[in-house]
Parts: structure tokens; sequence; C-alpha cells
């Protein structure tokens, strides 16, 4: 069984497909490019989708010359995807940090389930959020933590959620299920 967060394998073998013709058919013009993946690969909808989200992550490109549509492989790409996991990390980081400065006043004003939602959904964003920095770590300099001070931060973050949760009427609720949920985010034996 699947969780909500793992990748999508199909959705990436797909991506990998049109990339990969793409890459091989540079003269290739839309119609063209549609004729060779569909419908061997998959169907013409599917491909539509998947090339949409091939330029909305900017791993391609479109170019109209007269009334045909080509693609071609975004340059200096690697640059562009760390700069856009720093963007969307960042983003993530400060728009976290003003959700759970909230927290205190909004928590116990909702039920049980919308108690558990939101601190799941806060607990696995501040994790995505770190995973965001690491990776930038890793990228930039893995000999040195160049986001110390956003990693910290993160864990204190991830410490006032489980005060507010401590302090809350439902926490002998609350508490058990929101620890069984961050068991199906960590690592496994």
């Amino acid at each position: 069984m699947m969780s909500h967060d793992e990748p999508n394998l199909e959705a990436y073998e797909r991506e990998r497909i049109v990339f990969e013709n793409i890459k091989n058919n540079p003269e290739l013009h839309h119609n063209a490019l549609l004729k060779l993946i569909v419908p061997e690969f998959m169907a013409k909808t599917t491909f539509e989708k998947t090339r949409n989200s091939l330029i909305e992550k900017e791993i391609i490109s479109v170019q109209n010359k007269g009334n045909m549509k080509f693609y071609f492989l975004t340059q200096n790409y690697e640059l562009k995807s760390q700069q856009h996991v720093e963007r969307n990390t960042n983003n993530s980081f400060h728009d976290l940090k003003l959700k759970i400065k909230k927290l205190d006043t909004e928590y116990s004003h909702k039920d049980i389930d919308e108690k558990i939602t939101l601190a799941n959904s806060l607990l696995r964003n501040l994790l995505r959020t770190d995973n965001g920095f690491t990776l930038l770590d890793s990228i930039k300099n893995p000999k040195k933590t160049l986001y110390k001070d956003e990693h910290l931060t993160i864990q204190q973050l991830i410490n006032q959620i489980f005060e507010v949760i401590r302090y809350d009427k439902d926490y002998e609720i609350i508490f058990p299920t929101i620890i069984s949920y961050l068991e199906s985010v960590m690592p496994k034996n």
C-alpha cells in the first residue's frame, strides 16, 4: 500500500518518457511529438498533463514558431531547480512560523479532529521543510550546515506544537494519534 506521502512512480515514469522524447527529438513540433508518444506510452490527456507538469517544474520550456509549438530542455536546470527548492523551502518555513505563532490562541477552540489534522499537517510540513534545508545544505556545501539557524528553529517549532498539545484539554486523545501518525513518516527497521 502506498502512502499519500510517497511519490507517484507512474507520473515520474511518464515525465521521463516525455522528457526523453523531447531530448532525443528537439526538432519535433507538438503534434509530431504527440504522435510519437500517444497511444503507445499514454493517452493524449495524460501526455498534456505530463507536459504541463514538466513546464510548471521548469524542466522543459515551450517556444512558438509560427503556429507550431516546440519543446526544449530548460537551460541551467540544475541551478534553476536549486533556486526552486530554496524559494519553496524558505516560503514554507516563513509560512509555518506564522501559522504556529497563532497556534496558542486558535488550537483550543477547535474540535478534536481539527486539532489532530492541524497538528499532523504542521508537523508533516515542518519535517518536509527541514528536509528542504537538508537538501540545500547537501547541494551547497556537504561539509557544513549552512541552514543551522533554520534547522534549530524548526526543532523549536516542533517542540512548540507538542507543548500546545500537551496542555490541551484533549491531550490524552490527541497525543497518541499524533505519535501514531509520526511513526508513519519516520524511518522503519
